[in-house]
């Protein structure tokens, strides 16, 4: 039965592991996606308007 306890760790993170990326992949995209877009692009656009205003 050493195996077995040997086993069970290793098997247990390879299921959480698979969830994991599941999550993630499912995750992508969507009605998200543009919100979260909108919001990097904001927060480019900060950025750059402030680093020209800084040069200028």
């Amino acid at each position: 039965m050493d195996y077995v306890s040997a086993l069970v760790p290793p098997v247990v993170m390879a299921v959480f592991f698979i969830g994991v990326v599941r999550v993630i992949v499912k995750t992508q995209g969507g009605a998200a996606k543009a919100k979260e877009d909108a919001a990097v692009d904001a927060a480019l656009a900060r950025t750059d308007s402030a680093a020209s205003a800084g040069d200028a």
